[in-house]
């Protein structure tokens, strides 16, 4: 059974979750009410609240459903969600009306030249403000044609897209009403811990205003759905349509904005993924004020440091993140990092890993940060001042450049790859740039420690040991150099699809898998 992780907007019957923290009632349609806190729920010797209806009472009116409506070419029906894929014809018996039936309709559904479609999706949504500003998931409302929000008490109300944030899924809607709207607040995510009881509010499966409850079941999750990964992991049902909607505290405080769900039916096993509100609440903001998101740059590459990486540094514990490349011209660059620098500390606070984007992102643009490393058994602290992160922008391709005289092709057996020159062949065959320079991978074994390692064909060797080969006679040397110096494991620097990344190879058979 395959186990997916899934985004909770579908077609059709799908919806997201609305967040909220404290809904106000408004006491005078011509004044702006002010925010009434919603009642604690007092949990009397740790058991379960006997009641949490007096806090869904509140909550409910500043959730809403999001609906949108979306144009659809065949061109781009490559990009849908696995869960909109055609299904596939049945089995009929040959030259049965049925065969025909479902043979002509499936034509018509993949005909390139057929007519446009219009497709709806259900979503959910919550007002944090009463002059109508909603909060959604960005996958809710992507490429949507028209946008309209349901209140609780069935207005409907036409909405517009303020600004959206790819990188964390967020977007905020915003919409005219005569009357000042009930809304909800941001809490503090970060005061809550593993354990605390959490309440959700959604359309799951176009189901309005329902309410869930459950636990903190984790912090800090990473689900590799982009850089900036910090997620909330809860039990409380979330389904599919609950995307968008809030992750309330017994406050009645957003503490999270739900967004994904791991499951292998598509249904909730009690394993859901909400975004911090701490996180939320600035990218709103910038959002309402920018219509756009600016955050801080650092222009590295990093990995995280495993045991085996730290072995092959010299590094006494594996901590840190690992600087795998450095963006010729930014901030890094400037402020001398170098490829296989160990960042430990951004302003005194230890970092690990793949949280260093999330936390220099967080950073102002133009102030001065200071960067704790680790260099060749050094440690230094180096300033650096933080840059805007650019916008992403699609490489033109390479030229194919003519194929040098180069060394013939070397074999590591042992690892279970060969490599070869990386010649004008090799960077037309693999869409290679003209500035990459190194050893290109012209095999792997599938059963190898190559393969098991992540090493693929086309893979270019460009570090070992954090020094440069440019032929496969260098490496080689250097791999033997390391074994010479009865090393446990060698480090290679590997340019593959993704960019540059650190791959520990052990030397010793007890070490290998």
């Amino acid at each position: 059974m395959r186990v997916s992780l899934r985004l909770l907007c579908s077609v059709s019957l799908s919806s997201l979750l609305v967040a909220g923290l404290g809904v106000c009632a408004p006491a005078h349609a011509a004044q702006e009410p002010a925010p009434i806190p919603a009642p604690a729920v007092v949990v009397a010797g740790g058991h379960a609240p006997d009641s949490f209806a007096d806090l869904a009472a509140r909550l409910l009116p500043a959730v809403v459903n999001v609906s949108t409506t979306q144009t659809v070419r065949e061109a781009d029906s490559e990009e849908d969600d696995e869960d909109d894929q055609l299904p596939q014809m049945p089995n009929f018996p040959q030259g049965s009306p049925f065969e025909k039936f479902f043979h002509d309709f499936m034509n018509r559904q993949t005909d390139p030249n057929a007519p446009p479609r219009r497709m709806q999706a259900l979503g959910s949504g919550f007002i944090i403000d009463p002059t109508g500003y909603i909060v959604t998931n960005n996958h809710v409302i992507r490429k949507a044609d028209r946008i309209t929000v349901t209140l609780q008490d069935n207005t409907v109300l036409s909405a517009h897209a303020v600004g959206h944030d790819d990188r964390t899924d967020l977007a905020l809607l915003k919409v005219d009403s005569k009357k000042p709207l009930p809304f909800v607040s941001f809490g503090d995510s970060e005061h809550h811990r593993v354990g605390d009881w959490v309440l959700a509010i959604g359309n799951p499966f176009g189901l309005s205003g329902t309410v869930t409850a459950g636990i903190i079941s984790s912090r800090g999750r990473n689900i590799d759905q982009g850089p900036y990964d910090d997620f909330i992991q809860t039990d409380a049902p979330i389904n599919k349509g609950n995307s968008g909607g809030p992750l309330f505290d017994m406050d009645g405080n957003v503490i999270g904005v739900n967004t994904a769900i791991y499951s292998p039916s598509g249904g909730s096993v009690g394993i859901g993924f909400s975004i911090p509100s701490n996180e939320a609440r600035n990218v709103v903001e910038q959002l309402r004020k920018n219509g756009k998101v600016s955050r801080g740059w650092l222009g590295v590459r990093i990995q995280n440091v495993t045991q085996e990486i730290a072995d092959g540094l010299g590094l006494s514990t594996p901590t840190g993140a690992l600087v795998a490349g450095v963006e010729k011209g930014g901030p890094a660059d400037k402020a001398g990092l170098k490829t296989g620098d160990v960042i430990q500390s951004l302003n005194g606070q230890p970092v690990e890993g793949k949280a260093l984007p999330r936390l220099s992102a967080q950073l102002p643009v133009g102030t001065q940060a200071k960067l704790g490393l680790w260099r060749h058994g050094k440690v230094m602290e180096v300033p650096i001042t933080i840059g805007a992160l650019p916008e992403v922008q699609e490489e033109a391709p390479a030229k194919p450049a003519s194929p040098p005289k180069s060394p013939a092709s070397v074999s590591f057996a042992d690892f279970g790859f060969t490599v070869g020159p990386l010649d004008g062949a090799g960077r037309s065959k693999y869409n290679l740039p003209t500035s990459l320079k190194g050893v290109l991978v012209t095999s792997v074994k599938p059963d190898g420690t190559a393969a098991d390692r992540g090493l693929k064909e086309g893979d270019v060797i460009t570090e070992v040991q954090q020094a440069e080969v440019a032929t496969p006679a260098a490496l080689r040397q250097r791999i033997d150099a390391a074994r010479k110096a009865k090393k446990r494991s060698v480090l290679l620097l590997v340019h593959d699809a993704d960019g540059l990344r650190w791959i520990p190879f052990p030397l010793s058979a007890e070490d290998a898998p």
